[in-house]
């Protein structure tokens, strides 16, 4: 009897959940450069080509939230209460995920270690600073297409562009101030006072567009 699409679906879920959190474990302990595929398919006890299936790209194993993170910005301006502005909107959703303590925004012992890997490897940042380019992309479409302009609309542009530099700070400045004090409070009020800064900021640069 074939398997039900909603076990195959657990289970396929439940694999790329045990590569990736084997792969970023890994990653953490020795330098993503310096672990090969092979020592994660052992680690997630699976074979080489189940981890190209289910990751083309070693690094998309370390940014495996990337997608997660593609949607929660879609949603939050397609999905956003009747009379609240796209922009106000992404900002709204920063502060609900650390509200939420999303594991998108966490900033904590278990976090801490994913900068300096990223730091560490060429590769990671070089899909890091990818992620970054398409994150602005998509959100400038959804920003766009909020309003009924043409995806290439510079104002959208440069608000996403300004949205994901503002975003990138926070992160980084959170992390940095967990590493100093060992407060993910204290971390999570660092993001979002520079988050409201970059808000305050995209207030004054898109002031007489649509957007606001």
């Amino acid at each position: 009897m074939p398997e039900p699409s909603d076990r195959r679906s657990r289970k396929r879920l439940a694999t790329s959940k045990a590569i990736s959190d084997a792969a970023t474990r890994l990653f953490m302990e020795r330098g993503f450069d310096h672990v090969t595929v092979d020592e994660i398919a052992a680690a997630a006890d699976v074979g080489r080509m189940t981890v190209f299936n289910h990751f083309p790209r070693k690094e998309d194993m370390f940014f495996d939230r990337d997608e997660e993170g593609r949607e929660m910005l879609r949603e939050a301006v397609r999905q956003r209460e009747a009379g609240v502005a796209p922009l106000e909107a992404l900002h709204l959703l920063a502060h609900r995920l650390v509200a939420e303590r999303s594991p998108v925004v966490e900033f904590s012992a278990r976090s801490e270690r994913l900068v300096p890997t990223v730091a560490g490897s060429e590769t990671l940042k070089a899909r890091a600073r990818a992620i970054r380019d398409e994150l602005a992309d998509m959100a400038a479409a959804a920003l766009a297409e909020s309003v009924g302009r043409d995806a290439a609309d510079p104002d959208a542009h440069l608000a996403a562009n300004l949205l994901l530099a503002t975003w990138t700070v926070a992160f980084l400045e959170a992390h940095r101030a967990f590493r100093q004090t060992r407060s993910q409070e204290k971390a999570n009020d660092v993001f979002l006072a520079l988050v409201d800064k970059g808000a305050a900021g995209l207030k004054a640069a898109m002031a007489g567009t649509p957007y606001l």
